[in-house]
């Protein structure tokens, strides 16, 4: 959702480290000096979209495979015909050289260097953690180290981040164990074969006002929590009750210093973002652990321009429907692009990779209630049960945290005998094909 100043204004420099040349062509895996397999990078800082290619990586250690594809499409401003997608991904194979730790991650920048951020921290977090000689043996220690760090070299850093940060959803593979920290508002979710329906389970909860826990915490830091609205004297201030961020994410709570009018963040943890972290806007990632079993089909990881008016469910049921999440991929963008344009006259940026978990047997038989560990600070704590579907019996998932799901899509893949063709709404001022990378 971004800060109050951040989507939707001027054109921003360009990033530092981009060469938009890079996304036309296909990034072929290659070996990194670092011994690391690195897979994709990237911004897409100049074309309406960018496709990457279907790649697939091995977990040995359990026997199974990874399939992904990662889409980035560039938001719709009518006002900043030429603004840059802000939004950057990384996945890189086989960290320290380990064929069974992989990473997936997507960061979605806000305010006037919000590219730049993304951009460093997609570089700089999956560097630090590399070099964590603790990754394997405390995954969890590793990642909340790495966040720290990666803050605080982005503030020690050339770009200006006082009004400007990213979120950072990542997802560390190790095995048949998913590692998954968030800062912020974009978002990962699971599939997980219920009977005969798929039902979706969030790995990460986002990070704004709407929630009690963190609208508490931040206004302990000092912050001022108020919707637009509210700061701008329409509505009482008073009144510190905002309902929830699916039915009323149209004028969301955003936190304020105590004497002015910003930074008007709709988000209560970002990397970067200075002057909000003074008022309790921290890079402390929030981190779930999750056991594979052959229950979980895939999973994605995506900003929050997807999950703006798209749930948790509802992206789930569109990648069922395709075998090949390439195709999946343009689906969700797709309608996202759609929704967004009804509701508005513009589109955030879009980001997703979808994940598939092929040939999965027979891991995760110790756990038997849910399967998600919540990891805040140092306390662990078991992620509650609020979905309306019940854990088949055996069943080694967690129950999702956001709950309303009234239908679940049916268990049926349908494999195509040759790709679809690639459906994205382009922009309204833009008249030509969108070029594409495949």
């Amino acid at each position: 959702m971004g800060c109050v100043h951040g989507k939707c204004c001027s054109r921003y420099p360009a990033s530092s480290d981009a060469d938009p040349h890079d996304l036309r062509e296909v990034v072929a895996p290659h070996m990194g000096n670092d011994g690391n397999h690195h897979v994709q990078q990237g911004n897409n800082h100049q074309y309406v979209l960018t496709e990457r290619a279907l790649e697939l990586v091995d977990v040995p250690s359990h026997e199974f495979h990874l399939e992904y594809s990662v889409l980035s499409q560039r938001g719709y401003y009518p006002d900043s015909p030429e603004k840059e997608n802000q939004d950057s991904f990384c996945i890189t194979t086989k960290l320290q050289g380990n064929p069974n730790l992989h990473f997936f991650g997507v960061f979605d920048g806000h305010g006037q260097f919000g590219t730049q951020c993304s951009s460093f921290v997609k570089d700089r977090l999956v560097e630090v953690i590399v070099n964590d000689h603790t990754l394997c043996e405390d995954p969890v220690k590793a990642y909340e180290y790495a966040f720290i760090t990666t803050n605080s070299e982005l503030h020690d850093s050339d770009i200006d981040d006082g009004m400007s940060g990213t979120t950072a959803i990542t997802v560390l593979v190790r095995g048949d164990t998913l590692f998954v920290a968030n800062v912020g508002d974009s978002r990962a979710v699971i599939a997980v074969k219920n009977g005969d329906c798929v039902v979706a389970h969030d790995l990460s909860d986002d990070q704004t006002p709407f929630r009690k826990d963190e609208c508490e915490r931040v206004k302990q830091c000092g912050a001022r929590v108020l919707s637009v609205d509210q700061v701008e004297g329409l509505k009482d201030p008073d009144i510190q009750s905002w309902g929830d961020e699916e039915s009323d994410g149209g004028d969301p709570p955003r936190l304020w210093v105590k004497n002015g009018m910003y930074p008007g963040t709709a988000f209560t943890r970002s990397v970067g973002d200075s002057t909000a972290e003074k008022i309790g806007v921290i890079a402390v990632p929030e981190i779930s652990v999750v056991q594979l079993t052959q229950n979980h089909l895939f999973f994605v990881v995506a900003s929050d321009g997807v999950f703006e008016f798209l749930s948790s469910q509802a992206v789930v049921d569109m990648v069922v429907r395709y075998s090949d999440p390439r195709d999946a991929c343009a689906a969700i963008a797709g309608e996202s692009y759609k929704l967004w344009l009804e509701h508005e006259n513009r589109t955030d940026d879009i980001t997703i990779i979808v994940v598939h978990i092929r040939d999965l047997r027979n891991s995760g038989s110790g756990i038997t209630d849910g399967g998600r560990l919540n990891i805040k600070g140092s306390a662990v704590v078991k992620g509650k049960v609020t979905s309306n579907a019940s854990a088949s019996a055996g069943s080694e998932v967690y129950q999702s945290m956001m709950s309303g799901f009234s239908e679940h899509q049916p268990f049926e893949l349908s494999v195509a005998s040759r790709r679809s063709p690639l459906s994205i709404l382009p922009s309204p001022t833009y008249s030509r094909s969108l070029e594409m990378v495949t």
